[in-house]
């Protein structure tokens, strides 16, 4: 088992946009990620009472991160696929508290 210094992040994009938002985290120092598809169940008053257009197929991007780059990857992904944005995506990250499986790239070991 690992210690607590690591974050899960979700995030949650319009179908077909998983793998930009993949190729954003990676630019912070993410490694890789677990994509699911899902469906959206927001009401359409609702999604026009906040102005936006809501697409009912999405994908669920989870990535398992060092705490120390979080609040990188969690600001790349509202900057270039939030809601303002085509992917309309949200992001979160949730602590873990206990991970088995993790392991250190060689370049991480030398340090």
């Amino acid at each position: 088992m690992t210690t607590n210094n690591h974050e899960v992040i979700f995030a949650i994009v319009n179908a077909g946009f998983a793998e930009d938002a993949m190729a954003v985290a990676r630019e912070q120092g993410a490694r890789g990620g677990t994509i699911l598809i899902g469906r959206g169940v927001a009401r359409e008053n609702e999604a026009a009472f906040f102005g936006i257009t809501i697409h009912s197929e999405k994908e669920i991007l989870m990535m398992v991160v060092e705490k120390e780059i979080r609040d990188n990857v969690l600001n790349a992904l509202y900057k270039q696929m939030g809601m303002d944005k085509k992917a309309q995506g949200i992001a979160f990250s949730l602590p873990v508290s206990d991970a088995a499986g993790l392991v250190k790239l060689p370049e991480e070991t030398e340090k």
